[in-house]
């Protein structure tokens, strides 16, 4: 699941790929889907790359290569370094699949079992990037099963991890995180961060000084470092459950 610019800057490149047999330049992707500046261009590319969309080559500028395109498109049966011309709008009938920032008081902690049982079913929110941050649509109607054993205070909700970045913390893609809600966490936990109220990222916290840093438990990524004011933290971590 991709945000609206993520698939926005994922076509351009494939098809000016197709087109010239090159990846576009920043001031090329920029202009193309709107942005003020090439931070959001960067930004974007780490996203896509980190969800396996593109990769970066090696030692060569401007080199891209995508790897699949969304589901909703036809697959790329082989990844290649060539595409066409850029959109002037997303492909229409695209809605992109968010995680909205405010969750609901009455689901974020409804834990739906006796108060004896040993399982209790936390409201399922959909799949978080363990990559870049993503947005993913709230489902009110799924719900997880997990140990009663794993929850304290407070309310939980879970949320299902897309991406690799925080492997060396052992949290795999497909993995299930169950979350505290809160809005304080202290640094080095891992926590769900809010970031521009508009994206949501699993990351392990650090606090620089008046600065928020978000880390990955990847060597592959970049840790990401924002004012406060930009993040908000909607949980910690508190456990999680992996099905084979």
């Amino acid at each position: 699941m991709l945000t609206r610019k993520q698939h926005e800057l994922l076509i351009f490149i494939d098809r000016h790929l197709r087109q010239t047999g090159f990846s576009p330049s920043f001031e090329e992707m920029k202009e193309a889907l709107k942005l003020k500046s090439k931070s959001g261009i960067h930004r974007l590319i780490t996203a896509l790359e980190e969800r396996q969309f593109i990769r970066r080559r090696a030692h060569r500028a401007r080199a891209l290569e995508v790897l699949r395109l969304p589901d909703a498109l036809a697959p790329r049966s082989t990844p290649r370094e060539t595409v066409a011309a850029p959109p002037t709008a997303p492909a229409p009938g695209f809605t992109p699949n968010v995680i909205r920032g405010n969750f609901q008081p009455q689901l974020a902690g409804a834990a739906m079992v006796a108060e004896t049982a040993a399982a209790v079913h936390l409201p399922l929110y959909g799949r978080i990037a363990a990559g870049s941050p993503i947005e993913a649509l709230r489902d009110n109607g799924t719900t997880t099963e997990v140990p009663a054993a794993m929850l304290g205070q407070g309310e939980h909700y879970a949320l299902e991890v897309a991406g690799d970045s925080m492997v060396e913390a052992g949290i795999l893609d497909g993995d299930t995180v169950v979350i505290r809600r809160g809005d304080n966490a202290e640094s080095g936990q891992i926590v769900v961060a809010l970031i521009d109220e508009e994206e949501v990222t699993l990351k392990r916290l650090r606090r620089r000084g008046n600065s928020v840093a978000l880390e990955p438990a990847n060597a592959r990524y970049e840790t990401r470092i924002f004012g406060p004011d930009r993040v908000r933290i909607q949980g910690k971590l508190v456990g999680l459950v992996r099905k084979y």
